[in-house]
């Protein structure tokens, strides 16, 4: 039954649009954005909330939201954390066992409506601001992002530089945002009035076009040395995206794993992510 609606509500909504769009392509568009931008699950849940508790805890005020924010504390370099998509700090919980058994001073935070941070969207501007927010605050030595947190990591990179920064981890992250767009398109069946006005949309909030949004074309500029880890099976971003990053990014060296999926929260990953950090 769960497997059979989760396809039928997307082409619900997509209905709902089309019909929308014949008095108000805006609204529909409009509509479609915020549903595109909405998690439906993330937030911090009881079994979680053992292991988070263990950390240092801040709430950080940032474009106008509260973001929760933990700490590990270490004597090492600062390691900035970016959790992906419909998910939060708990994320990390593998990865953060190996950056403390090194020393690692960890910071990590609960994106923009997720977790227990506030905020009811989050797309890669706002939370790439947040996150500018954040690296002037802790002046991270490194930054590692998974999914759309490291689409975030690589944006914030392009857009601010941030010299402090040294090395940059991408795990499992998508690229070009128009692909995203279309699957949003082709997921929900919604027709091109809507399509096209959502892009004009997009447009006008963030002063770009869906096409020109590129991470593979960002990181022709990144000097900074970066590892992307990615699997060939992942069925949520593919691996292609990291595999065009790399042949763009100079610095940069790739990792490809066969069936460790999307979350990559394997050992072999923890410890090449290690090894990375620990190279001159």
């Amino acid at each position: 039954m769960k497997k059979m609606l989760s396809k039928i509500i997307p082409k619900v909504y997509g209905a709902y649009f089309n019909v929308l769009s014949v008095f108000s392509k805006k609204k529909a568009a409009k509509k479609a954005f915020y549903l595109f931008c909405t998690p439906r699950k993330g937030k911090v849940l009881p079994f979680q909330s053992e292991f988070l508790n263990n950390a240092k805890k801040e709430v950080v005020h940032s474009n106008n939201i509260d973001l929760q924010v933990y700490e590990w504390t270490g004597e090492k370099e600062t390691i900035l954390l970016l959790h992906g998509w419909e998910s939060n700090v708990f994320r990390w919980r593998n990865l953060i066992s190996f950056l403390k058994e090194e020393g690692y001073n960890i910071i990590a935070f609960d994106a923009p409506a997720h977790g227990n941070s506030k905020g009811q969207v989050l797309h890669v501007p706002i939370y790439t601001e947040v996150t500018q927010t954040l690296i002037t605050k802790y002046q991270p030595k490194h930054i590692i992002g998974h999914s759309v947190g490291g689409m975030t990591t690589l944006y914030n990179n392009y857009k601010y530089s941030n010299p402090s920064v040294d090395k940059l981890v991408i795990l499992g992250a998508p690229s070009e945002f128009y692909t995203i767009l279309l699957n949003y398109q082709n997921m929900l069946k919604f027709n091109n009035k809507v399509f096209n006005e959502l892009k004009k949309f997009i447009i006008e909030q963030f002063g770009f076009k869906a096409e020109d949004f590129s991470i593979s074309e960002y990181v022709k500029k990144n000097k900074k040395k970066g590892l992307l880890v990615h699997d060939k099976l992942d069925f949520i971003a593919p691996c292609s995206d990291s595999e065009l990053v790399h042949k763009n990014w100079t610095n940069s060296k790739l990792i490809t794993t066969k069936g460790y999926g999307h979350s990559l929260h394997q050992d072999e990953v923890s410890n090449a992510v290690i090894s990375f950090l620990k190279e001159d």
